[in-house]
Order: C-alpha cells, then structure tokens, then sequence
C-alpha cells in the first residue's frame, strides 16, 4: 500500500485551490493525480480536515 501524502503537500494543495487555481492545475503544479486533488478537496470542504484516512 502506498504512503500517503504528507500534511504539508495537502496544506499547499489546498491552499493553492482556495487561492483560485483549478484542481487540474493545483495537480500539474504539485506533481500529484487529479483525483488526488478532487479526493482531497471533497473531504477538506466536507470535515475541515486535511488528515489522511
């Protein structure tokens, strides 16, 4: 199973979407999948929480 992301990469991720980039960009930029980034972000508005599951 692969390690998740760290807190620090999602913080940025985040910031980056709430800052008014799309999810594609905040993924081409970070190096990291898009469905990552939607993933993230649904759970993020949904509990305020940026740890991983």
């Amino acid at each position: 199973m692969p390690k998740p992301y760290s807190i620090d990469l999602r913080e940025r991720v985040v910031g980056y979407v709430e800052a008014g980039h799309s999810r594609r960009a905040a993924a081409a930029h970070f190096g990291v999948s898009v469905s990552f980034v939607v993933i993230l972000m649904r759970n993020y508005r949904k509990t305020e929480s940026l740890v991983p599951k």
